[in-house]
């Protein structure tokens, strides 16, 4: 394993059979901040620059306060909360982009972190970003042209894949970060909000791909405000609220307790959903068939 922290696990699931992937051994990530400074210029930049005096105005912000957990092979983890929760934050952790201030952070295997903002070049046509894509993951030459069909068919992009990148809208640029991430089996795939921009149709085909790189062996982290998402490809999720871990645990059981506190109408229609269905499944069960 290499490390970009242990803990005993707190889900238990079949998964926890498998092998782990990812262990997060009381983590506590921080950054700074520095506001604005009310005059002083250039000056007093060199002065405390020359000092080494603490600029004006900086904090520092705990993102991630003491966060344990383990993930294995064949998991898809759901990382939810509100705004300032510190999920973006940790998956850069996890990701080996981000050394944290205590603990530490496990591995086995490479981790991949695709998020809205992955770099593409935005001058170069989406032809040549899904060529230097392919190159960048790995992908040997000779296969380059079967991924390249694959990967535009997948992100449904048309005609624009013959233009440049910065003439794509955020959705259509979101569309084929992910679906040339897709196009191997990673690890660790980290995603970070990649899915919210994409329409129901290409929502469908990236949750039922999320699903083959589960079963093809990898483990998936998925951040997102669409907890729709996350009930229909995660197994296991963990809520985090001002850095910490409130419950990890099957998917549909920690989304239900977080709609229960931030978003109770939310729950409430769809329980009605769920009922309605059932009764209505029942009632026609008991109807006789015809003969």
């Amino acid at each position: 394993m290499s490390e970009s922290t242990a803990a005993s696990p707190q889900w238990v699931g079949p998964a926890s059979l498998a092998e782990p992937t990812v262990v997060v051994d009381d983590v506590r990530l921080t950054y700074k901040i520095i506001g604005r400074s009310k005059g002083g210029g250039a000056p007093a930049a060199f002065r405390r620059l020359v000092l080494r005096e603490p600029a004006p105005g900086m904090r520092e912000v705990h993102a991630v306060r003491g966060v344990s957990f383990v993930a294995h092979r064949g998991e898809a983890v759901g990382l939810i909360g509100p705004n300032g929760s510190g999920k973006s934050t940790l998956l850069r952790a996890i990701a080996g982009l981000m050394p944290p201030a205590a603990g530490a952070v496990y591995t086995q295997g490479q981790p991949s972190l695709l998020g809205i903002s992955a770099a593409m070049m935005n001058d170069m046509t989406g032809e040549r970003n899904v060529v230097l894509g392919c190159l960048a993951l790995g992908v040997p030459k000779d296969e380059i042209p079967e991924r390249y069909e694959q990967i535009v068919e997948f992100a449904g992009i048309g005609d624009f894949i013959s233009l440049p990148m910065h003439t794509y809208s955020s959705g259509m640029a979101a569309r084929l970060r992910f679906a040339i991430a897709a196009t191997k089996t990673h690890d660790i795939l980290l995603i970070d909000e990649a899915l919210s921009t994409g329409d129901a149709e290409f929502r469908r085909r990236s949750e039922a791909r999320i699903r083959e790189l589960r079963e093809e062996a990898g483990t998936v982290f998925l951040v997102s405000h669409g907890l729709g998402v996350v009930r229909e490809t995660c197994d296991r999720a963990i809520w985090l609220e001002k850095g910490k871990i409130v419950v990890d645990g099957e998917a549909n059981a920690v989304v239900d307790a977080y709609e229960s506190r931030h978003d109770p109408e939310a729950l409430a229609k769809r329980l009605a959903v769920v009922e309605a269905v059932s009764a209505d499944s029942a009632r026609t069960a008991d109807e006789p068939s015809a003969i």
